[in-house]
């Protein structure tokens, strides 16, 4: 077959995910696509079918066919501002996408992008998906949502009826949302419980959430679960946490409220005059949605996915010499 290329792991590669190997060298080429090459066996490992999580070593042989184009159904479409956007868009959804099935997209979306419009949002992730609109003039729905300055799982249903089971799996709390934060100090106890109540406020920054008591007007209950996984000294932590219930920037407060802000959080990391950000991180909201479980829409089993980091918290744990892969092999 004309154009395909046999390529050699090297040796600084090895271990390697073959997704990430392909992110290294062939950046162009978006999730989505990966898997279909993967899936139909165009993509080989030594002469045998791979997944996208398959561990490459030094001096296997990677079979890559011609790669193409992520491009989504508008390449004969006039060239219009409006189609010219639907590219733009459809191009910036195949770089995110992660998993993809006739039901549902799962993105790993960029710290930065908005999920929702609202005041001052000119681009954000629901608008977009008007560029993925099926034969069928279905837009793809969103049945969650993430902070914008919070990175990583974003689950997107492809069907009307898709949208309604995910939608039932959140509000029913059928999911495990496991997300990943670096704070201020270590917590003590090393893993726990925070139980508060929360009410939202507007704020001339826009809305805040705050601790309320139980009975206050608007104020709902929210539970967290938190663990350190790594620690460095008594200044920096890592932590896993999940949100039992689902309130608009909990994580965030709740780290904030047991004492230990998350790392470039613009609203609730307050410190004393004398403390002072470490050098080498970038002022960006340490909150990654790092995995999501949740029941297959059409019923059978279930579609466990996971995000890979942002560029400014790989760069924070390479610093403090945190080992992302530490818990998911």
């Amino acid at each position: 077959m004309a154009g395909v290329e046999q390529r050699r792991v090297d040796e600084d590669e090895a271990g390697l995910r073959l997704d990430r190997w392909f992110k290294l060298h062939y950046p162009g080429l978006g999730f989505g696509h990966l898997q279909k090459l993967l899936r139909s066996g165009q993509i080989r490992v030594d002469g045998g079918r791979a997944k996208s999580d398959t561990r490459v070593e030094p001096g296997q042989m990677i079979r890559v066919p011609p790669v193409g184009s992520d491009a989504k159904t508008l390449d004969h479409t006039p060239l219009t501002p409006n189609t010219m956007r639907h590219r733009e868009d459809g191009d910036v959804l195949s770089k995110m996408l992660i998993y993809e099935d006739d039901k549902v997209f799962v993105f790993n979306k960029p710290a930065g992008l908005a999920v929702q419009g609202g005041s001052g949002v000119a681009r954000h992730v629901d608008k977009m998906l008007e560029a993925w609109r099926n034969k069928k003039g279905e837009k793809p729905r969103l049945v969650h949502r993430l902070d914008r300055d919070t990175s990583g799982i974003l689950v997107v249903a492809r069907t009307r009826g898709a949208a309604t089971q995910l939608t039932k799996a959140f509000r029913e709390r059928d999911t495990q949302k496991h997300y990943w934060a670096i704070v201020k100090g270590v917590p003590a106890p090393r893993d726990g419980r925070i139980s508060t109540y929360l009410v939202k406020e507007q704020t001339p920054d826009g809305d805040r959430m705050r601790i309320a008591k139980h009975g206050d007007e608007g104020a709902d209950h929210a539970l967290s679960y938190y663990r350190v996984i790594d620690q460095v000294a008594q200044n920096f932590a890592w932590l896993e946490m999940q949100p039992h219930t689902g309130r608009t920037h909990q994580l965030r407060v709740h780290a904030a409220h047991l004492g230990h802000p998350i790392l470039g959080d613009p609203k609730y990391f307050e410190h004393d005059t004398n403390w002072e950000f470490p050098g080498g991180v970038q002022k960006r909201l340490h909150l990654h949605a790092r995995r999501i479980v949740i029941p297959h829409p059409d019923g059978k089993g279930t579609i466990d996915q996971i995000a890979p980091l942002p560029p400014h918290m790989v760069q924070t744990f390479n610093l403090f010499g945190f080992d992302e892969a530490a818990l998911d092999d």
